[in-house]
């Protein structure tokens, strides 16, 4: 059911006259919205907009990753009258973290709609729970005051993870600072806030309630029971910021929690004078990060909370300043002044194979050095050109630094470290050269990361560096996934095809209650079909009439798995068999994957592995950290990769290599045989088992208490009495582990 009760809403395309000018007003605009970049583009959608701020409610148009409609989808600062553009994905209440979400309906209402505030309520159900928000926003304020109450109108007693979440589609998050290991508060956690930035806006999400901060930082839960007929409420507040500064979010939150400020204020400069770009002062308490503060036009002020602090100036490029140790207290005016900045000194890299001299593609990361703790200062990880290759240059902060340089480490190619000192205003040039193990390429096996993003939704990575980071992997094929978009397959294939790789189109289907990345689809491809509301059986003829070779079912046991949300009967339509791969995932528990592909096996049923990372953020993740080997005898084309992984002849790695030989992974053969393999292993060998029904160890070759070993043939005994198939795995000396799919065995 949907209700809207309407109290002078603008048309879209009168505020659409209007949007130019400044107006301290506060407006509730139905139809698509008038953010740039928007998600909410249905005529039925709300926009809230004053001076400072617009956001959109998506109440027609559909949420990301299964959410039920009527969800807060974009957030934009608005300057001098304009609304400046989309940053979020998402910024609303989750019922349970994020497990599937049985919904069947929403009831939306304008509360107040006057110049003053704008108040919206919105009523959903998670089950048998019922969930309303309200979101409000007065005229001249920078924050949008969020309410949600859960009532559990059911029969049952439910344990839920609940809270609001703020997932940005660009830049960067910063989670509460003083969490401990597990990312819960305690006693010496500094704050109840979370922050996405960039250089250009701030968006920050205080929820005094949160006990955790998971994902990344970018959801703030509460574990709590309801009882039948008891409610939770959650109040929070959503702040805009028009510039990466988080001076306003700490006045902001002080205020909030009634405590006491001092203030801090000074310039920042070169030691040439001029004020560096992104001048900036950074804040740490009790050894965290606590904030940091622009030095617009080399001036900067920050009212913090009373207590202990150390403050720094620092700037893109630039050295940091020497530390000053601060006490603040209650009405204090302290000047501080960094004066003195070091100027960038720049590195320049070419990376080489060691025998040949060939360009290698690599991602290079700072071990050790300064290095930047505001992402729009610098990062800390970068890649070499796509083209020319192998070259790389950066501007860092003069010192000593631990370089690491990546060109497939720990695959065909071990890790290498460079000692760097940079000087002030000179160039700092240095060859790499790599060796190689083997090349699995001369092999016909061929990798490739089948689980990555772009810059769609919550991912930020754009396309070329996509490219440049799983190049720098040593990976053999490209790969994008995005969530339930295609928009950027013609980019991804111009950019392969400068370096004549093969690219594999997919996109994540992405249903609350279980995803999916049908591969290789058509580059023309549409999706016509809705994550949010169809059943499984409607979005598999929607990925076949896309040109899907293969259906892959990713992360099956998470909480959004297929797997999982199976068990709890929270499917939509029910069980499917067009599941043709199983993902082994970098960032989860395999264990529960690997029992079902062994049950699958047991039963003779041709369901294999595929493998990814699932990166985001290709610099502060690592693609091709976990990858698919398949061997590809004809040419290579990324149906002809697929077609390898849906007859089984590959494996799954995160170091080790595997070269079986006589019969490969998904061939069939007789009980009683020897079965030769190569394995290769970067770090050294550790072991290497054969694996039968039931997931049953059948036999162990071991390395340990041998000299360092990294490539081995090894014979394999298949037992005689050995049922239905074996399998492989590798681990080696640093814990990097490979899994195969089966052989199977002809039944006796």
């Amino acid at each position: 059911m949907i209700e809207i009760v309407k109290r002078g809403i603008i048309s879209a395309g009168l505020a659409l006259m209007m949007s130019g000018i400044a107006n301290a007003e506060v407006t509730i605009t139905q139809g698509k919205t008038l953010i740039p970049d928007g998600e909410a583009n249905h005529v039925k959608d709300l926009t809230v907009q004053n001076e400072k701020l617009a956001f959109a409610l998506a109440i027609e148009s559909a949420a990301p990753w299964g959410v039920p409609r009527g969800a807060l989808v974009d957030l934009s600062v608005v300057t001098n009258g304009r609304i400046e553009g989309d940053k979020i994905a998402f910024a609303d209440f989750i019922p349970n973290s994020w497990s599937a979400w049985p919904n069947d309906g929403k009831v939306v209402e304008i509360i107040e709609n006057t110049p003053q505030r704008a108040t919206i309520k919105i009523r959903r159900n998670f089950a048998a729970v019922d969930i309303t928000t309200w979101y409000s926003l007065a005229a001249g304020d920078d924050q949008i005051t969020l309410k949600t109450v859960m009532r559990n109108n059911g029969e049952n007693t439910l344990s839920l993870t609940s809270g609001f979440t703020l997932w940005a589609d660009a830049g960067q998050m910063f989670e509460v600072p003083g969490l401990n290991e597990e990312k819960f508060r305690h006693s010496k956690t500094l704050s109840d806030r979370i922050v996405g930035y960039d250089r250009d806006w701030a968006f920050a999400l205080h929820a005094p309630y949160f006990d955790r901060n998971t994902y990344g930082g970018r959801d703030m839960y509460k574990a709590h029971t309801l009882k039948p007929g008891a409610q939770q409420t959650f109040e929070a507040a959503l702040q805009v910021v028009p510039d990466g500064d988080l001076a306003p979010v700490v006045k902001a939150e002080a205020a909030r929690r009634g405590e006491a400020t001092g203030a801090l204020h000074g310039r920042v400069t070169a030691q040439n004078g001029n004020v560096p770009d992104n001048a900036m002062v950074i804040v740490r308490r009790q050894n965290h990060l606590y904030a940091w503060t622009l030095a617009t036009n080399g001036n900067y002020q920050i009212d913090l909370p009373v207590g202990e602090y150390e403050v720094f100036g620092t700037a893109s490029g630039h050295a940091d300043s020497p530390v000053q140790k601060v006490t603040v207290t209650a009405d204090s005016d302290q000047s501080y002044h960094f004066t003195d900045l070091a100027l960038p000194g720049e590195l320049v890299l070419k990376v080489e194979d060691a025998d040949t001299a060939a360009p290698l593609d690599a991602r290079i990361s700072i071990a050790e050095g300064q290095e930047p703790l505001v992402a729009y200062l610098g990062r800390q990880t970068f890649f070499t050109e796509l083209t020319p290759v192998g070259q790389a240059k950066v501007a860092l902060a003069p010192g000593q630094y631990t370089i690491n340089i990546d060109a497939g480490a720990g695959f065909e190619r071990p890790m290498q470290h460079l000692e760097v000192t940079l000087t002030s205003g000179r160039v700092s040039e240095y060859t790499v050269k790599i060796p190689s193990l083997t090349d699995t390429a001369e092999h016909q096996w061929y990798g490739a990361d089948l689980h990555h993003h772009g810059n769609v939704l919550e991912a930020t990575t754009p396309p070329e560096t996509v490219v440049r980071s799983q190049l720098a992997a040593g990976l053999d094929l490209t790969f994008i996934s995005e969530h339930d978009s295609i928009v950027n397959f013609a980019e991804f294939a111009a950019l392969s095809a400068q370096r004549k790789v093969p690219f594999i189109p997919s996109i994540e289907v992405s249903p609350s209650w279980g995803h999916m990345n049908p591969f290789p689809i058509d580059l023309d491809a549409t999706f016509n079909a809705d994550s949010g509301t169809d059943d499984i059986h409607t979005l598999v003829k929607a990925m076949e009439d896309m040109g899907a070779v293969v259906i892959p079912m990713n992360h099956p046991y998470n909480d959004f798995g297929y797997y999982t949300n199976l068990a709890k009967n929270e499917v939509t339509g029910g069980a499917t068999d067009a599941f043709r791969l199983l993902e082994i995932n970098i960032a989860t528990n395999n264990a529960p994957t690997l029992a079902q592909l062994h049950r699958l096996w047991d039963g003779r049923k041709p369901v294999y592995m595929t493998a990814g990372t699932d990166t985001h953020d290709a610099w502060s993740q690592r693609s091709g950290a976990i990858r698919m080997l398949a061997h590809v005898s004809e040419s290579l084309t990324p149906q002809s990769y697929a077609q390898a992984l849906k007859a089984g002849h590959s494996y799954a790695s995160t170091g080790p290599l595997i070269y079986p030989h006589r019969v490969n992974f998904g061939d069939t053969t007789h009980a009683g045989q020897t079965w030769p393999v190569d394995v290769v292993a970067v770090n050294g060998l550790k072991e290497v088992r054969l694996i039968g029904q039931g997931g049953k160890v059948l036999h162990t070759v071991s390395f340990d208490n041998q000299p360092l070993s990294q490539h081995q043939r090894v014979i394999l005994p298949i037992p005689a009495e050995a049922q239905d198939w074996v399998s492989i795995e590798v681990d080696d000396q640093a814990g990097k582990k490979a899994w195969s799919n089966p052989l199977w065995l002809t039944v006796n």
